[in-house]
């Protein structure tokens, strides 16, 4: 045959094997083999039209050498030769390699003598590639020699202390939280390359290269094998539709495929989730359960390896320390006591010394997992040791991943077995449900180390202060719980909460405690976040929700750990002071009542701060005579000294005076502007920091009675480049002041790229316009976020006559959740308030 004939041939042999694969006919290992198979015939008949010489081999390494060749994957040859190759031979094996990429595959390939091989042997790389080389045509006695070679090169322990390092330094580079969200099936932790490391290490060991083969050797029971089995063939499946969907060597699950890869399996979408929700989930359950499969079989692997015991001491009657890991007695122990499955997990939070258990009691502990059922839940004495974990002082993070890392956790607490792997496209939870609420409980644990007491002492020094934290991380624990089931989650998970607490004997106060911060735990970032913290009356109204001051620590504390638990991206400073500023707030008009005069006292205070400057009250009087009294009450002291010592001789400027300072809460650029009023400037400024690349965080928008724009605006950066904020405050001050003193057309408001994750989970844009007792209108905005989408919003805001008098921007990930306190004609009938609403949604679509 010639070339262009096995071209045709083996494009079309694919092709049939993708039809049958589509159409349900063979599972995933028959699809790989029969993939491999018919390469191999492919190549064979290559080999053969070029009449290579006898004496060499070709050979299949990789994932090709063990027949699990996936449709879009790189065929990885061997070409073994008896001596070095001359000249003649060189142009012949170049004239290979050649046609085998014209018939259309993509070949990586080596060309070695058997002392090259050996030679090469120092990297583990090259020593589990021919591990698993498979002989397709050639010299049968040359292969073997190779493989001779390479057994007594082999040796069984350094190969697996080298695989498991191989395995940890993977796991770091792949634990990104890219990676949370669109995960690498191959290389990520619980992929299939952590199944394939234990494999290897089996094979290279002589204990077999099948999970069957391993089960002979009493490494895992049959039905484990079967289990292992299950999840590969998952995993397996998902990479295999993920080529053919790509067209292309794919194996991350992008959200671009996600949804179809969830209809081409069927996944039908109830109402409270999608249907590619549902599928992350199988996929983050199996990759849970392989992570801990390939921990059970490497410590059983090292302890056939490595037999030498460690040094034990005991513990109590039913455990003992084996060097730094927690071992049962009995392996039968938790069969007998199933009240061990709890204790085993206290006993490593009480000593510091341990860091896990070892390869037969874990092992042993996996298998009892189905005894915490029904009524393991309503024992008495296993309530009291799950409360004595929750209650340690110290290992408690620990302790509950590693019971939901095994399982225990989630059968001990069915509510929260129902959301282990569930992940919600909500664009901003990087994690799934399972993980983020223990990552809370985590961050709650650390306000009380005190070594972490620098990145948030309000946090540290009130949970220091807190009795029985307890409640808080049972509350942290449920306040999510209900995801995904459909209706108010705070609602569903307070009764949760409720029996919890009942079951397990908390105090009326403590019940009534957790149960009140799992319904409200969202209220205090809502009131923060979307809120006029200015107005009293919205503290009053907040503190009307707050029951004593042990409920208003008890939800700042939790907040802070929630919002911190979504994603690196959506935690700022900004937010930060935010809700520390509502819970001084809020604990000073618990105490203290309502503020009889909040302007005179932030009048007082900058008047202190400008004393210190050295500068006397008369020189800024005239300027204070132009500012109202909302001005007073939306500053804080310290901005109105900062402005009335820039404007105090400028008062009538003919040119518009823009400066920039670093921020006091640590992060961004806080920047004033104050310039003659005139028609578009909001939007000018909006603009401007658009093009920047810069996220407008707060808007302060006052107009002084002389018919002046006094706005401040705190403004950080939004491209990561974690440029230093004090190189472009310059900038910031004479670009900005320069565009609004020329006017001129203003741009066009900025596309820019679509955030992949918005194009394929779309929010729909909600805007609500309404009135508070005061009169006042708030525009509350909830959209995808883009570049630009701040200009474009004041753009309409512009073109409706409307003034912006305050704006807060909330982004939360690629979810935009914008307030905005506005004023102007358009607000007088509900008939013109609907086409400003249209005209937003239009822009926001």
């Amino acid at each position: 045959m010639t070339p262009a004939d096995i071209r045709i041939s083996l494009k079309a042999a694919r092709e049939a094997l993708q039809q049958r694969y589509a159409a349900k006919a063979m599972s995933p290992q028959r699809l790989l083999r029969a993939h491999s198979h018919l390469v191999d015939e492919h190549l064979r008949l290559v080999w053969q039209s070029l009449a290579m010489p006898p004496e060499l081999v070709l050979a299949a390494v990789g994932g090709y050498g063990r027949g699990e060749l996936f449709p879009k994957s790189d065929i990885d040859l061997l070409i073994l030769l008896p001596d070095q190759p001359d000249a003649p031979l060189q142009e012949l094996l170049r004239q290979l390699v050649g046609i085998l990429w014209d018939i259309g595959l993509e070949v990586g390939h080596s060309i070695r003598t058997v002392g090259d091989c050996m030679a090469e042997c120092s990297d583990v790389t090259v020593q589990t590639n021919l591990l698993e080389a498979r002989l397709i045509t050639g010299a049968p006695r040359l292969f073997e020699e190779m493989r001779l070679a390479l057994s007594d090169h082999l040796n069984r322990r350094s190969f697996f202390l080298a695989k498991q390092q191989e395995q940890a330094k993977r796991h770091a580079r792949f634990l990104d939280s890219d990676y949370n969200l669109e995960p690498n099936l191959k290389e990520s932790p619980g992929g299939l390359r952590d199944l394939q490391t234990v494999l290897w290490i089996s094979r290279a060991s002589g204990y077999g290269s099948t999970w069957r083969e391993l089960a002979d050797a009493a490494l895992i029971s049959p039905s484990e094998a079967r289990a292992i089995a299950r999840h590969e063939a998952l995993l397996q499946t998902l990479r295999i539709r993920l080529h053919y969907l790509s067209r292309r060597r794919e194996d991350r699950l992008l959200f671009d495929h996600q949804a179809a890869l969830a209809e081409q399996m069927g996944i039908r979408a109830p109402n409270a989730r999608r249907a590619s929700e549902q599928l992350m989930q199988r996929y983050y359950r199996t990759r849970r359960a392989v992570r801990l499969l390939n921990e059970v079989l490497l410590q059983a692997l090292h302890s056939r390896l490595f037999p030498e015991s460690g040094a034990t001491y005991p513990l109590n009657a039913r455990f003992i320390a084996r060097d730094t890991l927690l071992e049962a007695r009995d392996e039968a122990l938790f069969e007998r006591e199933p009240s061990a499955l709890l204790e085993c997990f206290l006993l490593l939070q009480q000593h510091p010394r341990l860091t896990g258990f070892s390869a037969p009691t874990l092992r042993a502990l996996w298998r009892a997992r189905p005894l915490i059922n029904a009524q393991f839940r309503r024992d008495p004495h296993n309530r009291e040791l799950f409360m004595r974990i929750l209650r340690q002082p110290q290992g408690l993070t620990h302790a509950l991943r590693l019971m939901n890392r095994l399982d225990v956790l989630g059968r001990y607490l069915p509510a929260f077995g129902r959301i282990v792997g569930q992940l919600q496209h909500d664009l901003f939870h990087i994690h799934t449900v399972d993980e983020h609420i223990l990552m809370v409980v985590r961050n709650l644990r650390r306000f009380t180390v005190p070594e972490k007491m620098h990145e948030f002492p309000l946090c540290s020094q009130l949970l220091r202060d807190f009795a029985r934290p307890e409640v808080l991380y049972i509350a942290g624990l449920f306040h999510d719980i209900a995801k995904g089931r459909g209706g108010d989650h705070s609602q569903l998970g307070r009764a949760d909460a409720d029996r919890f607490c009942r079951q397990h004997g908390l105090s009326s106060e403590d019940r009534e405690l957790v149960i009140w911060l799992v319904e409200q735990h969202l209220a205090m970032s809502s009131t923060a976040q979307k809120q006029d913290l200015s107005d009293q009356d919205v503290i009053a109204a907040f503190a009307g929700r707050i029951r004593n001051e042990r409920h208003l620590v008890a939800l700042y504390l939790l907040t802070v750990a929630d919002i911190r638990g979504t994603s690196p991206k959506v935690w700022n400073a900004w937010k930060g002071k935010l809700l520390e500023d509502l819970f001084n707030a809020t604990r000073r008009y618990l105490t203290g009542g309502k503020i009889a005069d909040q302007v005179g006292e932030a009048r007082e205070a900058a008047r202190q701060t400008l004393a210190l400057y050295a500068i006397a009250p008369e020189s800024y009087q005239l300027l204070w005579a132009q500012l109202e009294h909302d001005y007073f009450l939306h500053h804080e002291p310290h901005e109105i000294a900062w402005h009335s010592r820039l404007l105090a001789h400028r008062v009538n400027s003919a040119e518009a005076v823009v400066k920039a300072r670093l921020s006091r809460i640590g992060e961004g650029i806080q920047v004033m502007v104050y310039s003659p009023d005139r028609p578009h400037l909001f939007e000018r400024i909006c603009s401007f920091f658009a093009g920047m690349n810069y996220n407008i965080v707060e808007a302060k928008v006052h107009t002084t009675q002389h018919g002046y724009a006094l706005d401040s605006f705190l403004v950080m950066d939004a491209s990561g480049d974690k440029t230093p904020y004090r190189d472009v405050m310059s900038y910031i001050e004479h670009e900005l002041a320069q565009q609004i003193i020329q006017g001129g057309a203003l741009p066009s408001a900025r596309g820019g790229r679509v955030n992949r994750q918005l194009k394929h989970f779309p929010i729909t844009p909600e805007v609500i316009i309404e009135q508070d007792e005061k009169g006042r209108h708030l525009l509350s905005l909830i959209a995808g976020d883009r570049p630009g989408l701040l200009a474009r919003i004041a753009r309409v805001l512009t073109s409706h006559d409307m003034t912006v008098r305050s704006a807060k921007i909330n982004t939360l990930g690629s979810r935009a959740e914008d307030s905005f306190w506005i004023a102007g004609p358009e607000l007088v009938t509900p008939a013109r308030q609907q086409a400003l609403r249209e005209d937003l949604l239009a822009n926001l679509a």
